[in-house]
């Protein structure tokens, strides 16, 4: 299932992401910092859901509040509640 999410608060306007076979693929941030998003990107690369909110939500930036790591997991925690 692909999914779009909007994000709050970061400079990424939007994740679109792949849950396929119960894991995470292709994740995209469109907006921000291109390395760190490749990064995050490679590195949640064929792991499951659950478990990637688990480690990214919380993460901040700066003085924020949130980050793209913690807009991902929000994205996925909506995906799996909404699935």
């Amino acid at each position: 299932m692909h999914v779009k999410y909007n994000t709050k608060g970061t400079c990424a306007v939007r994740i679109e992401f792949d849950v396929e076979d119960g894991v995470v693929k292709n994740v995209a941030f469109l907006g921000g910092c291109d390395g760190n998003h490749k990064g995050i990107a490679a590195l949640v690369e064929g792991q499951k859901p659950e478990e990637v909110a688990k480690k990214l939500k919380g993460i901040t930036c700066g003085r924020r509040t949130t980050s793209c790591p913690d807009q991902l997991a929000l994205a996925l925690e909506d995906f799996m509640k909404n699935q």
